[in-house]
């Protein structure tokens, strides 16, 4: 069974879809399996991370921010690709350190998530962008 989540986002940030995916699988009335998310772009990722925190989030993106700041700062002026804006390769380069993927076992219906874990996109690029998650659940 598959499915795209689409996400809206409005420049750089976590984004929870948590509940999208849980209410997806509750709609197939699945058992148990495999849960896998993918993300269709080049410029973003996908985190289970923190979810009762909003600090959390915060410092993910401001350490990552410092890790890789923008291509117009000074220490990233060895960036070639730099047509689409000083946010652009630092996305990609972001994009590139954390997963693009994830695999979540559902049981009973229900993912196996932890207690303070939700599933995020993690919108490098600073302006909004539409972006597709495609969703796979196999038995």
């Amino acid at each position: 069974m598959q499915t795209t989540f689409s996400l809206t986002t409005r420049g750089a940030g976590l984004y929870e879809f948590t509940g999208d995916v849980a209410r997806w699988l509750g709609e197939m009335a699945v058992a148990d399996g495999l849960l896998t998310l993918f993300v269709r772009h080049t410029s973003c990722s996908l985190l289970i991370q923190e979810n009762a925190d909003p600090d959390v989030q915060r410092d993910l993106q401001a350490f990552f921010n410092r890790l890789v700041p923008p291509a117009d700062d000074p220490s990233m002026s060895y960036l070639v690709h730099t047509l689409e804006g000083p946010d652009d390769m630092p996305a990609h380069i972001k994009a590139a350190m954390m997963p693009v993927s994830l695999s979540v076992p559902v049981t009973g219906g229900r993912m196996a998530l932890g207690t303070w874990q939700g599933i995020y996109l993690f919108e490098h690029r600073s302006r909004p962008h539409q972006r597709q998650i495609a969703a796979h659940f196999s038995s």
